[in-house]
């Protein structure tokens, strides 16, 4: 009886340190990608459920409810979707060179956010805000923790990838580690051979110095006024991360894994598509490359490939393609949308042929359905391989496929059952969960707010620079050390040995 009693005050306690109608909370999404959107809006949905009031501005503006009111930025920075594949290889293939385009594009985010009207209103409140807490994406560059420093509000950072490494140093105050972290664009999910653990580590060195470098050459050519304050650290770093799509490493404090989080309750699938899976005696194959790249704009060879090998199947097989197709193969339905979240959770759904995009990933692994994957740019090499290393996932080079590759290995996946055997593991461990991802955001975001920022959850590493961190002036004391030792060693048998040469040559 008494513990019941403790635990309610204690309850109530906690709760009547927040602000009486909830807390009013400012988020911005930087990227114009739909995952990340889909990533955000999947933090923010639970908050505004459990009454707290939130802002968000967003390129991708779904309507005001109860609570919420969006902002639309749809006209400060345009949409990367339904690309032509070219264009997306040719600018993003390459990791080099996608970091430091993100590197450069992180400023000019930053400039278009901050050059907004309506958030211009919200800089100009400065302390006196009246917003409790900001969460924002930080992309590769600290300008976007500006907002909350003009505001002396606590901020959470949303990053939409299952890891941290492009910005970790910056993001938890630690550096991650290249033989166990694997950068978020190399192409494997572990690094385990020594050319891996090699390419990893130069691939996460040259990111920070990137970052590093981009940020220097602004501060000293054309500083903006970002650029001339101490800028505020994260309290909190929320990370579409989970343990079946990210291998074990050492963790802070600070992070929060909301891996899947912008997954909803199923709805019912239209009549045509219901009808279409369910009469396929034998099941269904989904084939979508996201929302990023057009299917439509692969190689007449590839699609050729493609078709020639899915018209060989028994199975159905659903297609997201943005164009009308002439001569489609009776066994293929194609649209420019499907609902893909409520397709994969249908039994009757046998493989997933995906791009390897996080969100649609965490949604197979949700529904249990193995993947055959091809992935393009990003984090999805990683993606797959993490997944393949999991065995559930075969993984294809989408410029080099045949219709005989293609074929060889839909059929594997479809009749060997390891494959969809892993698939309901790696569902079990994802679900498996002591908080659902709404419960682990709503509390932690709540925390932070009644420990006016948890400042006890920062990293003390935030508090040193690079040559402490890397512990450059410790190893330079015990170098400096052992060289003092064995110099003075050096000279003292010298000395050691003129005495003896000298009264050697006295006795004789």
């Amino acid at each position: 009886m008494w513990f019941r009693v403790t635990i309610m005050l204690l309850t109530y306690a906690n709760l009547a340190t927040l602000p009486a109608n909830g807390a009013r909370i400012l988020a911005v999404e930087t990227m114009s990608g739909k995952s990340h959107w889909n990533f955000m809006s999947g933090v923010l949905r639970p908050l505004v459920d459990s009454g707290h009031t939130v802002t968000a501005f967003t390129p991708f503006p779904d309507g005001d409810r109860e609570n919420y009111t969006e902002v639309d930025i749809s006209g400060d920075m345009s949409r990367f979707q339904d690309k032509d594949l070219k264009g997306v290889i040719v600018n993003w293939s390459d990791p080099i060179r996608t970091i430091d385009f993100i590197a450069s594009l992180s400023k000019k985010k930053c400039d278009i956010m901050y050059a907004n009207n309506r958030m211009i209103e919200v800089m100009r409140q400065n302390g006196n805000s009246h917003f409790d807490l900001v969460i924002i994406e930080p992309i590769m560059s600290e300008c976007v923790s500006y907002l909350a420093t003009l505001l002396d509000v606590p901020m959470i950072y949303a990053i939409p990838l299952s890891i941290t490494s492009l910005m970790e140093r910056y993001n938890t105050g630690h550096f991650p580690n290249p033989v166990i972290d694997s950068h978020v664009m190399s192409a494997y999910g572990m690094p385990t051979t020594f050319v891996q653990r090699l390419a990893n580590a130069a691939l996460i060195v040259y990111g920070l110095v990137s970052t590093e470098f981009t940020a220097s050459r602004v501060k000293c050519t054309n500083p903006r006024p970002y650029d001339l304050v101490p800028l505020y650290k994260p309290s909190l770093v929320f990370v579409n991360g989970h343990p079946v799509m990210t291998a074990p490493s050492p963790g802070v404090a600070s992070v929060v894994n909301v891996g899947g989080i912008h997954l909803t309750v199923a709805k019912s699938l239209p009549k045509d598509i219901l009808e279409f899976i369910e009469q396929s005696p034998i099941g269904v194959i989904y084939f979508s490359f996201g929302s990023t790249v057009k299917t439509s704009s692969l190689p007449e060879h590839i699609k050729k490939a493609f078709f020639e090998a899915l018209a060989e199947l028994p199975q159905r097989i659903l297609m997201k393609y943005e164009e009308e197709l002439q001569d489609k193969p009776k066994n293929i339905m194609t649209k420019k949308w499907l609902p893909q979240r409520d397709i994969l959770l249908h039994p009757n759904v046998k493989l997933f042929i995906s791009h390897g995009g996080i969100s649609g990933l965490y949604e197979t692994i949700d529904a249990g359905v193995p993947i055959l994957g091809f992935p393009l740019f990003g984090d999805q090499p990683r993606n797959i391989d993490t997944l393949v290393n999991n065995g559930m996932a075969i993984s294809m080079d989408l410029f080099s496929v045949t219709k005989e590759s293609f074929l060889k290995n839909v059929l594997d996946l479809l009749n060997n059952e390891k494959y969809t055997k892993n698939a309901k593991s790696s569902s079990e461990i994802f679900k498996d969960r002591s908080m659902s991802p709404e419960q682990s955001v709503v509390y932690w975001t709540e925390y932070v707010i009644r420990h006016k920022g948890a400042p006890h959850l920062k990293s003390n590493a935030y508090a040193l620079t690079w040559y402490q961190y890397y512990l450059v002036d410790v190893i330079s004391s015990i170098l400096i050390f052992v060289f003092i030792v064995f110099f003075v060693i050096y000279k003292v048998l010298k000395l050691g040995y003129y005495i003896f040469i000298n009264f050697k040559q006295i006795k004789t």
